[in-house]
């Protein structure tokens, strides 16, 4: 008699990751995760996150796909060549797993994407090659008490590790050499930055994959936070492709890291960065905290710039977006000075700027303190502009 082979009807997509005695897949169905840097390591972040089934991803990258993706992003293809590698491995997620919602933000992560996005994730994945991305991503994670997973790769080595608030964090795990390599704005040991942005990192997909899968495993494990499973929090996974060495080293947290700022006391208001003024901002704080109340915002912003020569023009920019038009004098070509503030007392002459015309990103969270109080209030009004819905 012929053998009938027997199906079970009732599997899904799913099954088998059910299978596992701790999964709960409507958790993961209902997680959102950010994935920074769409590259290699991104695409196999994003890879296993449309595989599992994460409901919401969030993508963030600005950069465009060049023909050396090819061969380390298993996402792209040579018809991709020229998109915006947020925008083309959005799309691909969901044609994995048309399940999930993903959603791409062309923009820098340092000067472009507000706390309230942060605030929003459950956890916040890493595929970077650039010191000074890191720090921006630890500091902001940090504040709104969310963990994140940094991954990095050279040529078959790298390393996965994670971080914790109020634990260790990337800063506590910074060297001296880190600080004169960001100051001198270089994006990693062995190559300037003008090289990085040429794409001359060198990297191969099979480290790559070995990378995001532990950070992608981690994520697991931090959402699965009530199975009480073991973690790389506060450690890392070291991996050497020559000899197949890996091991795990421990970081300690320093007291004094100017990082493990964690915003206590939010308030989510109806407000836009593109409507309300650092007037009306100023204004609540006095409400909230008293007529002592100001403003603190987590960057330093140019009010104008001034040439030896004489020549003076208002920028109203954050530092970190300055570009060299705002930095050379265009009468005659010297560097120019720069007045800069990131705090608001109140006698300022241009109070009423707009938060999003003085560099500020929309649904971003702004500080307000008086002594030692502090109350920060997110720009609320902002989330569905940014998160495409995300959240309606």
């Amino acid at each position: 008699m012929e053998e009938i082979l027997n199906l079970d009807i009732d599997e899904n997509r799913y099954s088998r990751l059910e299978l596992i005695p701790w999964w709960n897949q409507e958790l993961l169905h209902n997680s959102t995760i950010m994935v920074v840097g769409a590259g290699a390591i991104g695409n196999e972040l994003i890879k296993n996150l449309a595989l599992l089934g994460i409901g919401k991803i969030l993508i963030i990258d600005m950069d465009k796909i060049e023909q050396t993706n090819l061969t380390r992003s298993i996402l792209y293809r040579m018809s991709d060549v020229g998109k915006y590698k947020a925008e083309a491995a959005a799309e691909k997620a969901v044609e994995i797993n048309p399940d999930v919602r993903a959603i791409p933000l062309k923009a820098n992560i340092v000067t472009d994407i507000g706390l309230g996005v942060f605030r929003k994730m459950d956890v916040v994945l890493g595929g970077l090659d650039n010191r000074e991305a890191r720090l921006s991503i630890n500091q902001f994670c940090y504040k709104v008490n969310k963990p994140w997973i940094d991954g990095a790769i050279e040529v078959l080595n790298g390393f996965a590790r994670v971080f914790v608030p109020p634990g260790p964090c990337y800063e506590c795990t910074m060297t001296e050499n880190d600080w004169n390599l960001i100051n001198k704005r270089k994006s990693c040991a062995l190559l300037t930055h003008e090289q990085i942005l040429e794409g001359k990192t060198p990297t191969t997909p099979t480290s790559s994959s070995i990378i995001a899968g532990i950070q992608v495993q981690e994520m697991l494990k931090l959402l699965h936070n009530d199975r009480k499973l073991p973690t790389l929090a506060g450690k890392g996974y070291v991996f050497n492709g020559l000899t197949h060495d890996s091991f795990v080293v421990e970081y300690q947290r320093k007291d004094d890291c100017m990082s493990h700022d964690i915003y206590e006391d939010i308030k989510e208001m109806p407000w836009s960065a593109r409507d309300i003024s650092i007037r009306d901002v100023l204004n609540q704080a006095k409400k909230d905290l008293g007529d002592s109340a100001i403003l603190e915002f987590d960057r330093d912003i140019v009010t104008i710039a001034t040439c030896s020569c004489g020549h003076s023009k208002n920028i109203f920019n954050v530092v970190n977006k300055l570009s060299n038009k705002d930095i050379v004098c265009e009468k005659c070509g010297k560097t120019m000075r720069f007045e800069t503030f990131h705090s608001i007392y109140g006698d300022e002459n241009f109070l009423d700027k707009k938060l999003f015309d003085i560099g500020i990103p929309l649904f971003h969270i702004i500080s307000s303190r008086s002594g030692l109080k502090y109350i920060h209030y997110e720009l609320s009004n902002d989330k569905n502009e940014v998160l495409g819905g995300l959240f309606e």
